[in-house]
């Protein structure tokens, strides 16, 4: 099936509203999109026209929305575009939407800590201590705050 697959970089323009549904939790907010150009004559940056979009966020990733964005924010969505056109009230009115796949903080704007979502004490895997990549040269243990060594390429870390 072909789809049109869109990233869009802007701002949190509304609060996501999160809802229960039969189907699945579900989340919704405005991404505002701004255009910027140079504007030589000024000699500085200028803002252009704003584009607004819906943004569909479902399941897991719309519980994680509701908990991690606020207006304002910059954000970066991927996700499935869909223009829709309707007659309202006499009046043509088009809409783009996004269903979104993933939706994160725009890193180039400011810092942000990831934190796993919750999951079901049934689903989690059963503890494994972490493996020491610490060590030293005569194999002592390596003094609290002296620089580590990275684990080697090849091993898989879980």
């Amino acid at each position: 099936m072909n789809e049109t697959m869109v990233c869009a970089v802007g701002r949190v323009a509304t609060q996501p509203v999160y809802r229960e549904m039969a189907s699945g939790p579900s989340a919704r907010f405005r991404l505002a999109v701004t255009a910027r150009y140079w504007d030589r004559e000024k000699n500085m940056w200028t803002d252009g026209h704003t584009n607004f979009f819906t943004v569909w966020a479902n399941r897991q990733l719309a519980t994680n929305t509701a908990a991690s964005l606020t207006v304002g924010e910059p954000v970066i969505v991927q996700g499935r575009l869909k223009v829709r056109t309707d007659v309202r009230e006499g009046q043509s009115w088009t809409s783009a939407d996004i269903d979104a796949v993933a939706i994160g903080h725009d890193l180039a704007w400011g810092t942000s800590a990831f934190r796993r979502g919750g999951k079901p004490e049934a689903a989690s895997p059963p503890a494994q201590p972490e493996p020491n990549w610490e060590t030293s040269q005569e194999g002592s243990p390596v003094p609290t705050g002296a620089p580590t060594q990275q684990p080697p390429e090849s091993v898989a870390l879980t």
